[in-house]
């Protein structure tokens, strides 16, 4: 190497050195406490070096009495530099093992502080705790937290629902509002709609909401289910808010001395019609899982229609939207509908294997391989509960009225 080559490297490597110290003095500083502390550590740090320099190291070149004044002077000023430094060594030496329990020297996360927005709202001023609340939205836009209680403060406590309907769909509309709040949001403000107002068409178009941005997907088909029974939830809600006078029939006089009362029992609903009141409700809502299980219900034990209740309890099974336990549930009773109604012992099986083809490893599979394995006495149980009925009417018979006695 060129003599010319060897002093551009040594001005490199040099000017490097240099640079990387200085990184490390900034980065120091940056990270410290008391910056003035540690500008005055260096400096005593440098004095030291040079006294060391300067005084130590002569002497040790004399030799002889030198030497040892040049030692006693070298731990003079090593003691000096452990004085200065102490504290940072041990700190690095131990830090990596303190930063298993106490997480490290980085600051948390910033968060949003709402403690006193809520003592100011405990205290009855919502005024100002809406202001404390804007001021942390102010810096933290997004937090649901803060959405959330805003919207409350202006709904319960201002009775403003408008103002707090702003609020919650402007949350909704931002494109990064994760799913789960938004469907939160969307809920409680259905929720204010009908126990504040009872304005079921505004609590209906908030649902609508969840069900057009989430199609086809189970947060749809509860928000479905819920639409389904607001015309219900209307009749409570009037009920309570306008609570008219009862008029109470006169009771039945003398009822000990009746033969019979049966007249006084409710009538029920003949299933007929009941059944034609669950068919229109569907047509409206088909996705109210409630009502096509009591239709279910209705065509099996009522009028035995076994493939009107199947159909119904198919259109629930095959629906992806709905939860393993509640497919699972609609499997069982069909197949109790199967074993009610005459259905032989494969055809029940292959029901209750739908459950185990569906849910693999899973508790709901256990349950239904327990039932495959003693379908055979389910059926036996069925046929001598029919046989048992069957003899106890032939015994009974001739305790009927109006039967004529044998001479």
């Amino acid at each position: 190497m060129s003599h010319d080559l060897l002093i551009v490297r040594n001005v490199f490597l040099s000017l490097f050195g240099l640079g990387f110290i200085g990184w490390l003095f900034w980065y120091a500083l940056k990270k410290s406490d008391d910056p003035a502390k540690l500008i005055f550590k260096w400096v005593l740090t440098a004095a030291v070096f040079w006294a060391g320099l300067k005084y130590a190291l002569p002497a040790y070149a004399e030799g002889g009495l030198s030497a040892i004044y040049g030692l006693g002077l070298t731990m003079s000023l090593a003691m000096a530099f452990n004085v200065l430094w102490r504290h940072s060594i041990i700190e690095i030496l131990i830090k990596p093992l303190t930063n298993i329990f106490d997480g490290g020297s980085e600051p948390p996360p910033p968060k949003p502080v709402y403690s006193i927005a809520l003592a100011k709202r405990k205290t009855n001023r919502p005024l100002e705790a809406i202001v404390a609340i804007r001021e942390q939205l102010a810096k933290f836009p997004t937090d649901f937290e803060g959405i959330m209680l805003l919207a409350n403060i202006q709904a319960e406590d201002m009775n403003d629902l408008p103002d707090a309907e702003i609020t919650l769909n402007n949350f909704c509309n931002s494109p990064n509002a994760p799913d789960r709040q938004v469907v939160a949001a969307l809920t409680q403000l259905a929720d204010w709609h009908l126990k504040k107002t009872v304005d079921v068409d505004a609590a209906r178009a908030a649902l609508e909401k969840i069900v057009a941005r989430f199609p086809d997907t189970e947060i749809s088909l509860r928000a479905e289910q819920r639409l389904a029974h607001l015309g219900e939830t209307e009749k409570i809600l009037l009920a309570q808010h306008d609570r008219q006078a009862m008029a109470v029939p006169e009771g039945v006089k003398n009822i000990g001395f009746l033969d019979s009362t049966e007249f006084l029992r409710p009538k029920e609903i003949e299933p007929g019609k009941l059944a034609a009141v669950y068919v229109k409700h569907l047509e409206q809502h088909p996705h109210d899982t409630e009502v096509r299980e009591k239709l279910a219900v209705i065509y099996a034990r009522d009028f035995q229609r076994l493939d009107l209740a199947t159909m119904e309890l198919a259109q629930l099974i095959n629906e992806p939207k709905h939860k393993p336990k509640q497919v699972a549930h609609w499997l069982n009773l069909l197949a109790n509908f199967q074993v009610e109604l005459g259905a032989d012992v494969a055809t029940v099986s292959a029901t209750l294997e739908q459950i185990v083809a569906r849910f693999p490893d899973s508790p709901l599979a256990e349950i239904a391989q327990r039932r495959l394995g003693r379908i055979n006495l389910e059926f036996k149980g069925q046929q001598a509960t029919a046989e048992v009925k069957l003899g106890v009417y032939e015994q009974n018979i001739g305790l009927k009225y109006g039967r004529p006695r044998q001479s």
